[in-house]
């Protein structure tokens, strides 16, 4: 509907004599997910591309990917590491993990000396790489947002011999992290993550 106007959109040529059954449901939901994405706002899609390569070059941003892209527009957050611990879950084998250091789980204690020696710019990519942006809400991480309703950063504790590399479930804001017997590891496979996943690759 559009302008009290309603119009009927083909999703596939002749669509609309085509039933759908459960060996085109898979068809029909990525026509549909594709209108709904993009079609439907192509022309403004297009518009606002217009004008943003008029600002800026293609050429110019084919260097980026999409997660350098938003740091370079957005800029570098303030990140409160203070605040970010004292609004993170723990769960797995770091559940009984306190949020005081000295009952802590080394693995968690380990984590956050990292995340504090860390850069604006390395703390916005971690950031970016468990929540699938770099931003923080205004009102802190006591109101991160994940699958459209407030979840906590949470820490997931994984057993080395099911995962290697520190992993990013980004609906929901947690990182598995693995029991590394060092600091050094952890820095190690966690930098490794944090790349990999910027070039479009997963480390499992």
């Amino acid at each position: 509907e559009s302008m009290g106007v309603v119009n009927v959109v083909q999703l596939l040529p002749d669509g609309e004599n085509i039933d759908v059954t459960s060996e085109n449901l898979v068809q029909y939901l990525e026509a549909m997910l594709e209108y709904r994405l993009i079609k439907r706002v192509e022309n403004q899609l297009n518009k606002l591309l217009l004008g943003f390569t008029e600002v800026i070059p293609r050429a110019l941003l084919t260097i980026f990917d999409y997660q350098e892209l938003e740091l370079l527009m957005c800029g570098l957050p303030n990140i409160d590491v203070d605040d970010w611990m004292e609004n993170t879950r723990y769960s797995g084998l770091y559940y009984r993990s306190s949020k005081e250091a000295q009952n802590m789980h080394p693995v968690c204690v380990w984590f956050w000396e990292l995340v504090r020696d860390m850069s604006e710019e390395r703390r916005a990519k971690l950031l970016q790489f468990v929540t699938g942006t770099s931003g923080v809400p205004s009102g802190g991480f006591s109101v991160l947002q994940g699958n459209g309703e407030i979840r906590l950063f949470q820490i997931h504790g994984v057993s080395m011999a099911g995962c290697m590399y520190p992993r990013a479930h980004t609906c929901f804001n947690r990182i598995d992290l693995p029991t590394y017997d060092s600091k050094s590891t952890l820095e190690e496979r966690l930098n490794i993550a944090i790349t990999m996943v910027s070039t479009g690759f997963d480390m499992e």
